[in-house]
């Protein structure tokens, strides 16, 4: 038992020091402008995987974002394949450094989005309906402005330290 606790540590300490930093994306173009990109009417089309990569569920979503006195309001609305409509409200403040903190209805707590270049990376805990009950998962949320109008949007969802899914999507700005 001590020896497969070693390897797990092991493991997680490698995936950590691997991981891609927001960064890395400084040079990238266009800019993730968050204020001028979340505001407006948006459409966003997706998938989620479970932790094997099979596709389990597709969706579409309608997104309506504002600003008023430099807070933003993202309200989506997700419409899935199986009929389950959700939505979730942000709240995004700014830090003054580039950077924003978001809050949500169905978040734990809030979450740092870090802005860098094109893109968006955040991590935050999701709380979804699972048989009747509750599931916390953490999300690491990774956005790519591809251009003016779209958004690349890949998600990891994981509990207790291993992956149980993906959700990759297209967010698109209409208006």
């Amino acid at each position: 038992m001590v020896k497969f606790s070693l390897v797990l540590l092991s493991l997680g300490l490698i995936s950590a020091c691997t991981s891609v930093s927001v960064e890395e994306y400084s040079t990238n173009q266009p800019a993730m402008d968050i204020r001028e990109f979340f505001d407006g009417s948006l459409s966003a089309h997706g998938i989620v995987k479970n932790r094997s990569g099979k596709v389990i569920r597709y969706f579409n979503a309608s997104i309506i974002a504002s600003w008023d006195d430099g807070i933003g309001k993202l309200d989506e609305t997700f419409y899935f394949d199986d009929g389950e409509q959700q939505r979730r409200i942000w709240t995004l403040q700014s830090d003054n450094s580039g950077n924003f903190t978001g809050t949500a209805n169905d978040v734990i707590g809030s979450s740092k989005m870090n802005v860098s270049g094109n893109s968006l990376f955040m991590q935050y805990t999701l709380l979804i309906a699972y048989d009747e009950d509750t599931l916390d998962l953490q999300i690491d949320d990774r956005m790519y402005r591809v251009s003016d109008k779209v958004i690349i949007n890949e998600s990891t969802m994981s509990k207790w330290g291993f992956e149980v899914g993906q959700i990759i999507l297209v967010i698109e700005k209409i208006s």
